[in-house]
C-alpha cells in the first residue's frame, strides 16, 4: 500500500507537467508566503493562478530557485509582476549564478547552449550550501546538489525530514548530467549528491518533476543503478541527453513543428553540437538528428503527422 505524503500544512506542492518544474508554496506566517521554483515561461499564467490560490490572501514575499534552468525559473518575472504591485517579491538564486542573473548573461546561464528561453528577471540576493532559510515557519538547510547543474542546491527540513530536491533526485531518476556532456565531473558530482541525500535520510522528497514520494531508500537504489549504467557507457548518457533536449524543445513549442525546422534547431544548438563532437566526432549531425528523432517517435514520446512533429499531448495544429 502506497503511503500518502504527510507534509506540514504550511508546505503546499503545485505538481506540474514535465515541461514545467513543480512549485512549492510555503505559508510563512499569516501575512506572507514564499515559492520555491516557478516553472517554465510557457506555463507562467498557470503558475500565477496556482500560486494565487495557494496564498489565500497572503503576500508573496520571496521566490527561491533551486537552480536556474528554464523550467525552474521561467515564472519568476511573471510572479513579480502579478504579486509585486506594492512591493516586488525578493528572488533568491544560488550564489554561483547571482552575477550572471543580474547581468542577464544568457550564455552564462546556459540558455544559449541548450537552445531554451525564459523571461529576464533580477535577483535580490543569493544563498549557498550551509545557509538556512525560514520557509513555512520551518528552518530549511541548503545543501549543494551538483551533477545535473554545478550550482544547484537542495533544501532539507530536518524535523519533518522533507527534502526539496530540484532535479537532483526524482522518483524514477534524475536530471541529465549536463556538465558530463562537456567533459566535466557530472557522474562523480551526482554520486556525491546521492550520498548526501542518503546521509540526510529524508522521509519525503518533493522533486522538481513528478509527485512527492517516500520510500526514499528504494528510489536512491534505483538512482545509483541508473548512474552506474550511464557511467559504464557514457555514450548511452549522451544519447539520452540528446533525446531529452529534443523532447523538451517539442514541449516548449506546444505545437507541431516541421521536421526540417526541428533539424535547424538541432544543428544550431551549441550543446547538441558539442555533445556530438565529443562523443561521435565522425558521425553526420544530420544522421544523429534522424536517429534521435526516430527514437522519440518509436517510443511514443513524439508523433509525426501532416503538420510536422509534436508531443503526443499536443494537438496537431499548423506550425505557424
Amino acid at each position: 500500500m502506497t503511503m500518502q505524503p504527510s507534509l506540514p500544512p504550511s508546505v503546499q506542492v503545485l505538481v506540474h507537467d514535465w515541461l514545467s518544474a513543480n512549485c512549492v508554496v510555503t505559508l510563512d506566517d499569516d501575512h506572507e508566503a514564499s515559492v520555491v521554483d516557478s516553472g517554465h515561461l510557457v506555463r507562467a499564467e498557470a503558475t500565477v493562478d496556482g500560486v494565487r490560490g495557494a496564498l489565500a490572501g497572503r503576500r508573496l514575499s520571496r521566490v527561491v530557485n533551486t537552480h536556474l534552468h528554464s523550467d525552474h525559473c521561467g515564472g519568476n518575472a511573471a510572479l513579480q509582476r502579478a504579486f509585486g504591485a506594492d512591493r516586488p517579491c525578493a528572488i533568491l538564486v544560488p550564489a554561483g549564478e547571482l552575477q550572471a542573473v543580474n547581468d542577464w548573461d544568457e550564455s552564462g546561464l546556459s540558455f544559449v547552449q541548450t537552445g531554451q528561453h525564459t523571461e529576464a528577471f533580477r535577483a535580490s540576493s543569493s544563498y549557498a550550501a550551509g545557509d538556512e532559510l525560514r520557509l513555512g515557519g520551518l528552518t530549511w538547510q541548503a545543501h549543494a546538489a551538483p551533477g545535473h547543474d554545478d550550482h544547484a542546491l537542495m533544501l532539507f527540513q530536518p524535523d519533518a525530514r522533507i527534502l526539496i530536491s530540484g532535479d537532483a533526485l526524482w522518483e524514477y531518476g534524475f536530471g541529465v548530467l549536463f556538465p558530463e556532456l562537456l567533459g566535466g565531473d557530472g557522474f562523480g558530482a551526482q554520486r556525491r549528491t546521492l550520498r548526501c541525500i542518503e546521509r540526510l535520510d529524508p522521509l519525503w522528497v518533493i522533486p522538481g518533476h513528478g509527485p512527492v514520494f517516500g520510500d526514499v531508500a528504494s528510489v536512491l537504489q534505483r538512482a545509483h543503478a541508473r548512474l552506474d549504467m550511464f557511467e559504464a557507457d557514457t555514450a548511452r548518457h549522451a544519447t539520452h541527453a540528446l533525446r531529452v533536449l529534443l523532447k523538451f524543445h517539442l514541449l516548449e513549442q506546444g505545437r507541431a513543428v516541421p521536421r526540417q525546422q526541428l533539424w535547424r534547431w538541432f544543428e544550431t544548438t551549441s550543446l547538441v553540437r558539442d555533445t556530438l563532437a565529443r562523443h561521435w566526432p565522425r558521425q553526420s549531425p544530420r544522421e544523429a538528428f534522424e536517429q534521435t528523432l526516430d527514437a522519440l517517435l518509436r517510443a511514443g514520446a513524439a508523433v509525426e503527422h501532416e503538420h510536422g512533429v509534436s508531443d503526443p499531448d499536443t494537438s496537431g495544429g499548423a506550425s505557424g
